[in-house]
């Protein structure tokens, strides 16, 4: 399939969902004997993301604060399906939401509409490039500051959000088989 995008025979887009909240994401740090650091955090809001995601930074993406379902997923996939003007496959996870039986009785529409929908293998987050998007928002993209807030914080997330493949990219290395 990467080879097949490479050359232009199909779209190929990555797509999983994320949660950004109050709480904000700290994944590791340090300090100063002296210093004293802190973000402001809080449990009560956040907001849902479900995103596509292309090697070439194509971002498609729609939020909630509700959870993400398969309704929700199969709505945001099936608007999709409709502006295609090409083969397009979309790599998706394991997760319940997208194994439903909702999800299984549309993929027969959606192929008549050009849309495929491939899972990964089991436990390989690694093999889904839009980890690393999610990864890049909450760790760089999003500034301690932004969470002083709730407003701030989903102000700052839809500005990022836009901004993908725009103004702020990922720069993924080139996808290669070394075959024996």
């Amino acid at each position: 399939m990467e080879h097949r995008s490479e050359a232009g025979e199909i779209d190929l887009y990555y797509g999983d969902e994320s949660q950004i909240s109050e709480q904000g994401y700290v994944p590791y740090g340090w300090q100063f004997k002296e210093e004293n650091i802190c973000i402001r955090s809080s449990k009560s809001a956040h907001i849902n993301c479900f995103g596509l995601l292309s090697r070439d930074n194509r971002f498609v993406y729609q939020t909630t604060g509700e959870n993400i379902t398969s309704d929700f997923v199969i709505e945001q996939l099936d608007y999709f399906s409709l502006r295609l003007k090409k083969h397009t496959v979309i790599v998706l996870d394991n997760a319940k939401i997208h194994q439903s039986q909702k999800m299984k009785a549309m993929q027969d529409i959606w192929a008549k509409r050009k849309l495929f929908i491939f899972f990964l293998p089991p436990y390989s987050p690694h093999l889904n490039i839009i980890e690393r998007l999610w990864k890049e928002l909450k760790s760089r993209w999003i500034c301690p500051d932004d969470y002083e807030n709730e407003q701030r914080l989903f102000y700052s997330l839809k500005l990022i959000l836009n901004a993908v493949g725009k103004d702020l990219f990922i720069n993924f290395k080139p996808f290669r088989f070394n075959l024996i």
